[in-house]
């Protein structure tokens, strides 16, 4: 039976051709949940549904699902990949977090490099951040694309940088429908954070010795630039959110509630992929049959010797 869910995903959803602007879209809200008490149970239920639904992933081998997590420093990636994936079985999860490329990474197309992360038919990978970085961070510090020396881009003029981002997108969008039509499912959330909660968080990492190691000085620059990245956010979103790799936009300055929204749609779209475990011939569960018999003979034969 299918679990009824508590939240209608298009109030978090950016269909495609949809026009989006950040500043239309909440930061914090109640839709769906009472409390945060409701949350709580809400993610529990659904954390329980998507270790259910895993499980048939994993066993059926026969589809991949791939979450992507973007949104500003401190919008509360690491946390929802704890709370929300923390009891899926490991041997068919895998996170992988994008920092910086390499050197031999620059010398490569940008999308070369989720290709070893790429979940295989059976399993999750998560990427904490991703291959969006390319249009979202690059798009605030275009000068990172120096190093990749396209060919197309001998200078850093506005009218050659806005042809670089209209082909990645196009490149994306391409390469998503690539993995789709592979059997991959894709659901790419952005954490949408404001910029007085990101402050409250920054300090609570400067205050709590328990949290200084998440401090990094560079968050403090990089929050100087908030409207270029809310920019950056709305355009690369807008131009790359589809039927087949939908973005959802989630309110991010209540933790609890973003991760009850998270755990929600995933559990769901996996429901909806209609998985089943794998089915034994006639033959097969004859065999099993015979398994059975072996194993109660040599228990039988234990107790009487």
């Amino acid at each position: 039976m299918a679990k009824k869910h508590r939240f209608d995903w298009h109030d978090f959803w950016v269909a495609p051709d949809q026009q989006l602007r950040l500043s239309d879209r909440p930061t914090k809200t109640d839709l769906g949940l009472s409390s945060k008490e409701a949350a709580r149970e809400a993610l529990e239920e659904d954390v329980e549904a998507l270790t259910e639904a895993q499980q048939v992933l994993y066993a059926s081998q026969s589809r991949a699902v791939l979450i992507v997590l973007q949104g500003m420093d401190a919008a509360g990636k690491d946390s929802t990949i704890r709370h929300v994936m923390g009891q899926v079985n490991p041997q068919g999860c895998r996170v992988h977090s994008f920092k910086a490329p390499t050197d031999a990474e620059a010398r490569r197309h940008c999308l070369c490099r989720p290709v070893p992360h790429l979940p295989e038919l059976g399993m999750m990978a998560i990427f904490n951040r991703s291959y969006y970085e390319e249009v979202f961070v690059v798009r605030v510090h275009p000068e990172f694309l120096l190093r990749q020396r396209l060919p197309m881009l001998d200078s850093l003029d506005e009218k050659r940088l806005a042809a670089v981002w209209q082909r990645r997108y196009q490149e994306i969008r391409n390469f998503e429908r690539m993995l789709v039509d592979n059997g991959t499912m894709i659901l790419k959330f952005f954490l949408h954070l404001s910029p007085e909660e990101q402050k409250e968080r920054l300090l609570a990492r400067l205050t709590d010795p328990h949290k200084n190691w998440k401090f990094n000085p560079q968050d403090l620059k990089e929050r100087q630039r908030w409207g270029d990245y809310q920019r950056a956010f709305e355009e690369g979103i807008e131009a790359t959110s589809t039927a087949q790799a939908p973005w959802f936009i989630i309110p991010a300055d209540r933790k609890w509630y973003a991760r009850a929204v998270i755990a929600d749609i995933i559990a769901g779209k996996i429901e909806q992929l209609d998985l089943r475990y794998p089915e034994l011939t006639a033959q097969e569960r004859e065999q099993l049959q015979s398994y059975m018999q072996q194993l109660l003979s040599e228990g039988q034969g234990e107790a009487t010797g």
